[in-house]
């Protein structure tokens, strides 16, 4: 009896958990496709950003040396060009690097957090040797609480929604103060470590640099403007504004836009993984529940087994031996 009894407060404790298990799930599925839905977006926009730059680039002062030297170039004109906001003090100084984590704001995603910060401590052993000229920043309480175990104390932390998706205006509030800091030769890279979505459930700890932005020739539609070559598209597009800004501009743009899809790509692996955790766990609870009732109504048989002899031994209609 005592057997069941325990299976029977299991069975209770179980079936009062499964609907929150529901919730956990309903919402992190459909977290995870609006993610996936944003993202889309986003990277679309992004690639219409990248087309403008051979519109724009030709007009640019000194940039006809071939697309290798523009891609070199690729960076914010007042740095590059002409270095305004910073004195010769200021560009001499060792190069100063920002890394910024981004992890969970809550749990039940395995080891979401922790694989971060694996990646983090790789990158820092590996890449960086000065770390005294690093600075660390980490979106995600969670991602916070592993990192403090570990011996880091961030210089920034910041929090992430727990059921909607980061909005943008934190991928373009961190992106222009990052793009203040480095035109006036504050900082030198800013560098992201985050979990690159890969599929259901499955993700990557990825490091992608952010600042300086960095562009390839495939990331480029055409060219044929930067390189000298006759254009195929007439009439020739006409840049009706000095297009050292309008360049500026869509760097600014392109960088926070990037960022933006980062915070998603890790959004999107984050739900994605914790609704399988949350299947899955589904999936043992109803396990669960069919051999706690199977235990139960064994027992009760056996009981009822029990009860019927001895109903029929106490009548006479069965003679104990």
């Amino acid at each position: 009896m005592e057997e069941v009894e325990r299976a029977r407060e299991r069975l209770e404790n179980i079936r009062s958990v499964k609907p929150i298990l529901n919730g956990l799930r309903t919402i992190s599925l459909g977290s995870w496709q609006a993610a996936l839905k944003r993202r889309g977006g986003v990277q679309t926009y992004a690639q219409q950003l990248k087309a403008m730059l051979p519109i724009v680039i030709p007009h640019l002062p000194g940039e006809r040396g071939g697309f290798d030297h523009i891609r070199e170039r690729f960076s914010f004109p007042h740095r590059v060009w002409d270095g305004r906001g910073a004195d010769e003090e200021q560009r001499s100084r060792p190069g100063r690097s920002e890394i910024l984590v981004v992890g969970s704001e809550r749990g039940l995603c395995g080891r979401f957090n922790v694989a971060v910060a694996d990646k983090l401590d790789r990158l820092l052993r590996e890449s960086l040797q000065d770390t005294d000229q690093v600075a660390l920043r980490v979106l995600g309480s969670r991602a916070g609480r592993v990192l403090r175990r570990r011996g880091y104390e961030p210089a920034s932390a910041g929090t992430l929604a727990v059921t909607t998706l980061p909005p943008p205006s934190l991928a373009f509030d961190l992106s222009g103060e990052w793009l203040s800091s480095y035109e006036q030769h504050a900082l030198d890279t800013v560098m992201i470590v985050f979990n690159d979505y890969r599929g259901t459930g499955t993700y990557e700890p990825t490091v992608t640099r952010l600042i300086p932005p960095q562009f390839s020739s495939d990331d480029i539609p055409s060219v044929p403007h930067a390189i000298g070559e006759h254009s195929a598209s007439w009439p020739p597009p006409i840049v009706d504004t000095d297009p050292r800004s309008l360049y500026a501009t869509i760097i600014e743009q392109w960088t926070a836009v990037r960022l933006y899809s980062i915070l998603l790509d890790s959004s999107a692996a984050e739900h994605s993984t914790r609704f399988q955790l949350m299947e899955s766990a589904t999936q043992n609870a109803d396990q669960l529940v069919q051999d706690l009732t199977l235990v139960i109504q064994t027992a009760r048989r056996q009981e009822i087994t029990q009860e019927m002899a001895e109903l029929a031994a106490g009548a006479g209609l069965l003679r104990k031996d």
